[in-house]
């Protein structure tokens, strides 16, 4: 049940390192916006059902709090 393995560990093509840190800071970079947009919806959605905002105050809270969020993430 040994394996002895003569060849080189890696077989395939080498890493692109730059690559590879221009996607990781997009996924964070997306990461973050999305959760604030997700947060920014809820809080929204709460303010417009339960504290009786309605449609219109909840849209309105949620285009003051993303314009809010957009400014402070930067």
């Amino acid at each position: 049940m040994d394996h002895h393995h003569s060849g080189p560990v890696e077989t395939g093509a080498p890493m692109d390192y730059r690559e590879h840190e221009k996607t990781y800071s997009l996924f964070l970079a997306g990461a973050k916006w999305g959760t604030m947009m997700v947060v920014v919806l809820m809080v929204a959605m709460a303010a417009g059902f339960f504290a009786g905002g309605g449609l219109l105050g909840g849209l309105l809270l949620f285009i003051i709090l993303n314009a809010a969020g957009f400014y402070l993430l930067r």
